[in-house]
This record gives structure tokens, sequence and C-alpha cells, in this order.
């Protein structure tokens, strides 16, 4: 199909409410967005392409859930999440699973958003700036802990990004 990743949310969510598009389509064209920029911006910690698809397929075959089904977002990797490696950021997490999920995305699965993975952030929402790269100016870093989901939004490798404000970015 091509280029539904350029939409934003709420247009999306109703586009597949509608039936005009699949969740499985969209999130292919994010994932191809992905595939294209990643190794440029350097906005993902983790991202399980089948799992999304699956997730996605998923909500093609069910009935709306909530206000996001079928719409992909990326979470910040300080936020747990109990299908995906949590690692804050830090090198002594790595690999690190946790054994639930958070209540943000708790909240964003009962309005069956679709969790394609985790983005980067700074250690510990510090202030160190991550590998992060501004996709509007490689040369730049998108700034702050959240900067993983910002820059997956801003290059719309996703709709839908999931931040926090710890230290006044």
């Amino acid at each position: 199909m091509g280029g539904l990743n350029d939409y934003g949310a709420c247009e999306l969510a109703q586009k597949i409410r509608d039936h005009e598009i699949t969740s499985e389509a969209l999130v292919r064209d994010c994932l191809e967005r992905v595939a294209d920029r990643e190794h440029k911006v350097h906005a993902w910690q983790y991202l399980d392409r089948e799992a999304a698809l699956y997730q996605a397929r998923i909500c093609d075959s069910s009935p709306v859930k909530g206000a996001l089904h079928g719409v992909p977002v990326g979470i910040k990797d300080l936020i747990d999440t109990c299908d995906m490696p949590t690692g804050y950021g830090s090198s002594i997490y790595a690999g690190h699973q946790p054994t639930f999920d958070a209540e943000c995305v708790s909240l964003l699965r009962e309005a069956g958003a679709v969790i394609m993975g985790k983005t980067v952030t700074t250690e510990f929402a510090a202030f160190n700036p991550p590998k992060t790269r501004n996709p509007h100016n490689l040369s730049r870093t998108p700034g702050g802990s959240s900067s993983g989901s910002a820059a997956a939004v801003a290059d719309r490798m996703v709709p839908l990004g999931i931040g926090t404000q710890t230290a006044g970015s």
C-alpha cells in the first residue's frame, strides 16, 4: 500500500475502524520506514518485526478494542513491557525482562495499540545523549531522554511514541 505511516495516529485509527486500511498494512509501512532509516537515525533499542505483524493481524481479525486499535506505538526503553526487554538505557540491565507491563503500556494494549518495540533512551533518563540522531539533521541529537521516541515519530517510523519527563527535557 505504501505511505500509510505519513498519517497521524488519530486519522489512522479512524481508517482502521472504517476498514479503509488494515493494521497489518500500516505496520508493514512503518517497518519498511524503519528498515530504510534506522541505520541513520538509531531510534530503536528493541524491535521484533514478527511480533508487531502478529499483533497487527490479531487486530485485523478481531473487533475494535479501543481508540488506538491497530495503531503502532513505540515505547521508551525506560518503561516496562512484559514481552520485550527493558534496559533503562543502561548496559547493566541489558536483557532485563520485566514480568509485567507498566500501567501506560497496559492501557495502550487495552486501547488496541500495536506495541512495535522499545525506543532508545538515555541511561536511566539522565543527561548523556544517546546514539539517536535527529532525523531532520543527522549531525544533531534529538536531545533528552525520550529522544528515541521523538525521532521515531518525527521520522514517521511510528505515528505515536511514549516518552517521559524526568529532568526538565
